[in-house]
């Protein structure tokens, strides 16, 4: 309905355009150009606006988004980071790592993510069964991401919950039995679970390099949610403690 009493209006100003055009053509009146001109500046206008528009909606959107994640991340995802990371085997990178870790070391951590090797099947196993846990979340998540219009974020929420079916299909079907060592006999359905766990050590990564750049107040606060979840180091709240990075560069495998 917007789009057609857009196309509507930029149609009737084109038309006055034409119009006074022709007349000024036809009759040689300077004015009658002056007065073509008119609608094709309003037209210009109304372009630049809308793009602001846009631009300043979507920048709504990316902040929603950032406060959305900040929830569900500190919230019904704690327990599967925590555990992707605890079965992390390559890269070595923990969540204290990522806690004390500088905005460029959290770019290298993010770079080094892009192949990632586990512990063992047991530990993969843990990893994949806090993702059915949190079959909540994830249809929480792609509802809101339909809502915003992320598309890449619905279909990638989509794909998890295919995922998370055939998971709970399985353990139905074989019980005893790690789903992760019958997905070792499949090297696609072994790819496709090294994909879903290995994007969510990459997804974390991505939101702590955004928050550290753009938000490190609520970097903070979400990663001080993360480190009171984890076996005790230091008692002292990350928030009281002296701001420095312990993480030295890695090389990748």
């Amino acid at each position: 309905m917007h789009m057609s009493k857009n196309l509507v209006f930029i149609i009737i100003l084109l038309a006055l355009a034409i119009i006074f055009l022709y007349v000024a053509e036809t009759t040689h009146i300077e004015f009658f150009y002056h007065l073509a001109a008119i609608p094709l500046e309003v037209l210009l206008a109304v372009f630049i606006v809308e793009k602001i528009m846009e631009k300043r909606e979507i920048r709504r959107k990316k902040k929603e988004l950032m406060y959305l994640k900040s929830y569900l991340f500190r919230s019904g995802m704690r327990r599967l980071f925590i555990a992707n990371f605890a079965a992390l085997k390559a890269p070595p990178i923990t969540i204290r790592d990522i806690i004390k870790g500088s905005l460029d070391q959290l770019t290298d951590m993010r770079r080094q993510a892009e192949s990632v090797d586990y512990l063992s099947p047991a530990d993969m196993e843990k990893v994949v069964m806090e993702y059915v846990r949190a079959e909540p979340v994830w249809i929480n998540f792609m509802n809101r991401a339909m809502h915003f219009g992320f598309d890449a974020i619905f279909h990638d929420m989509i794909d998890i919950l295919h995922f998370i079916y055939d998971v709970k299909e399985f353990k139905k079907n074989s019980r005893g039995r790690l789903f992760v060592e019958a997905a070792c006999e499949n090297s696609e359905l072994q790819d496709k679970i090294l994909t879903i766990i290995g994007d969510g050590i990459r997804k974390f990564l991505d939101y702590a390099i955004e928050l550290k750049r753009d938000e490190p107040a609520m970097f903070n606060e979400v990663m001080t949610v993360f480190d009171l979840s984890l076996p005790s180091e230091n008692s002292q709240p990350l928030s009281q403690r002296p701001s420095q990075s312990v993480l030295k560069k890695r090389s990748t495998r």
